[in-house]
């Protein structure tokens, strides 16, 4: 039976469809047959408990350039849904938070994608100290002083915002780097929110996998290889994305979180791994599905669509 399918995102016109993982979500949703509507989250309304926003039918296309047609806006209440995709990429701010709370009174009756409390109660760089034996040493603070002794104590180290993405604000701080001083300045006027220090991991080099868990099962991964003359590996900054399978540290890690995230009603994870060390949970907008099918994996959107369809049935 066909779904009704609301998407909440940075507008589609907005995306680069070759590696965005909504727009394959989409792909998949329509070759199901559902109906897919757009809307965008600053058209949310909550009145009288009642949610509701101004959503344009959306068609869609494979067609760089030409990916989709949106009808005329109509108003619609949010419970007259089967699902609704929460996709809009953070930042994860209080505009963002305020969307869960208001999407958190549609859900479960409108399956929310993922459960819009857990996503608030699990920002990525947050949630991952759940599991602090599988990470390298982190530290979360705001305090000038506890930084500077993290790094006394482990030398090289990564500093970035809490609630940054993208690889956006990540730097890379060694032991006789005379910019510490000026970075911390330049954090603490633009990041009010405390910061992640987490000891330098050299096996970044050779790739940060970037590992999709669908109902907490193994879906799929890539290994994500920086530039060589960058720290990052996110591909939105020059990471070139390679086909991986897991390795026994990296099942075990998997087998660690799975409970968890199936508890949590999470179906739609990304997990980010360096060195057999577990860095990030993202649970806002997980990325990866285009680039894993692309290069020949698994098609972790149709195992997505399997898990939301069987409970809408």
């Amino acid at each position: 039976m066909p779904l009704q399918i609301a998407v909440q995102m940075d507008h589609i016109a907005s995306i680069n469809i070759a590696g965005d993982s909504t727009f394959a979500l989409l792909l998949e949703a329509a070759a199901r047959g559902h109906r897919l509507y757009h809307y965008t989250p600053d058209r949310l309304v909550l009145r009288q408990g009642l949610v509701t926003t101004a959503v344009e039918p959306l068609e869609i296309r494979d067609v760089q350039g030409d990916h989709f047609t949106l009808q005329p806006a109509e108003p619609a209440a949010l419970s007259d849904f089967d699902v609704v995709l929460l996709r809009q990429d953070p930042p994860f701010d209080l505009a963002y938070i305020t969307t869960t709370y208001m999407l958190e009174r549609v859900h479960p009756r409108t399956l929310v994608v993922n459960d819009p409390a857990e996503v608030r109660n699990a920002p990525e760089k947050l949630f991952v100290v759940d599991y602090a034996d599988l990470m390298p040493e982190t530290l979360i603070t705001h305090s000038v002083d506890a930084v500077r002794a993290f790094r006394a104590e482990i030398g090289d180290v990564v500093i970035k915002p809490l609630y940054g993405n993208g690889g956006r604000g990540v730097f890379r701080v060694r032991p006789e780097d005379e910019n510490f001083g000026s970075l911390i300045d330049l954090f603490q006027t633009m990041f009010p929110e405390p910061w992640v220090v987490q000891r330098y991991l050299p096996e970044v080099r050779a790739g940060d996998k970037r590992i999709i868990l669908v109902d907490g099962e193994f879906a799929g991964a890539i290994n994500r290889v920086p530039a060589a003359d960058d720290l990052r590996s996110n591909m939105v900054q020059g990471g070139k994305a390679e086909l991986t399978e897991l390795d026994d540290r990296e099942r075990e890690i998997c087998a660690r979180l799975a409970p968890e995230l199936k508890r949590r009603g999470l179906i739609f994870v990304g997990i980010d791994v360096i060195g057999g060390l577990l860095t990030e949970i993202n649970v806002t907008s997980p990325t990866g599905l285009r680039a894993i099918k692309g290069l020949g994996g698994p098609d972790a959107a149709a195992m997505i669509w399997e898990s939301i369809e069987a409970r809408r049935r």
